[in-house]
């Protein structure tokens, strides 16, 4: 049986800033229809990497491949003219922009007026987001309303759906649900859970166990800038895991009291 293609993978990557190494030969598989977790302690390299990956930065060596093709990202533009997308923590919408403004923010449809005038087309833009909401079943009153009147978790929805609007094959998520209440954390867990059955493949970071349990298929850890371990969800559990972001490989060194939710 043939081994499966990556969607997206880093090979041997290094970030150097200056005097600083952020990164240091670390490697990434993202299978598709997976959802990875990426789990490490502050400064550990996760965001760094995720910045890789989606063409914010430039790694200083190494290999980046997207389905077996290797590519070098320029820009974030790059990256999602290839299917990757990034939904950052403060996730970037604009607030007092309506919910299918944002949706199609830098890609809007347009029509020209006497065939040389361009102007945006707001009938398709609120028609396309509508659909593109009813296909993830995220529901909200109406496309016509402002970002700024949304609850946090209808905010967090309205991210991953402008992220995975255009033919999305990889989304890339910095702690979706480390500043929504209780109530929506379930929804948008969901909602990412359920990107999978849209054939994306998911990245996500989060600190929260209970996130990463209940999303991911594998999970892998950084420490310092390097991988540190990486397993299955069905052959590990949180201690373990708790025990790799802390920098330990032996359950016997993790305090089963620590808890990172």
């Amino acid at each position: 049986m043939s081994e499966v293609t990556p969607m997206i993978e880093a090979r041997g990557v290094c970030k150097y800033f200056g005097a600083v190494t952020a990164l240091e030969n670390v490697s990434l598989k993202l299978l598709p229809g997976e959802a990875l977790g990426v789990v490490g302690d502050n400064g550990a390299g996760k965001s760094t990497l995720m910045k890789v990956l989606s063409g914010l930065h430039l790694p200083s060596k190494g290999e980046l491949l997207v389905q077996g093709q290797p590519v070098q990202f320029h820009s974030p533009r790059e990256a999602r003219d290839r299917g990757i997308e990034m939904v950052y923590q403060d996730l970037a919408l604009a607030g007092n922009m309506r919910i299918d403004e944002n949706i199609v923010l830098g890609r809007e449809p347009v029509r020209k007026i006497f065939g040389l005038i361009p102007l945006v087309n707001h009938k398709i833009s609120a028609l396309h987001a509508q659909e593109h909401l009813d296909k993830l079943r995220i529901h909200v009153k109406s496309v016509s309303q402002r970002v700024e009147e949304l609850s946090g978790g209808q905010r967090q929805a309205v991210a991953i759906a402008r992220a995975t609007a255009f033919d999305a094959k990889v989304v890339i998520m910095d702690e979706p649900t480390a500043a929504l209440a209780i109530k929506e954390v379930s929804k948008v867990l969901d909602l990412i859970k359920d990107l999978k059955n849209h054939g994306i493949s998911v990245i996500l970071i989060s600190h929260r166990m209970d996130d990463i349990f209940y999303v991911c298929d594998r999970i892998m850890a950084l420490f310092h800038g390097r991988n540190f371990a990486e397993a299955t969800l069905s052959t590990t559990d949180r201690n373990e895991v708790i025990g790799w972001i802390m920098g330990n490989k032996s359950k016997a060194d993790v305090p089963q009291a620590v808890d990172l939710n």
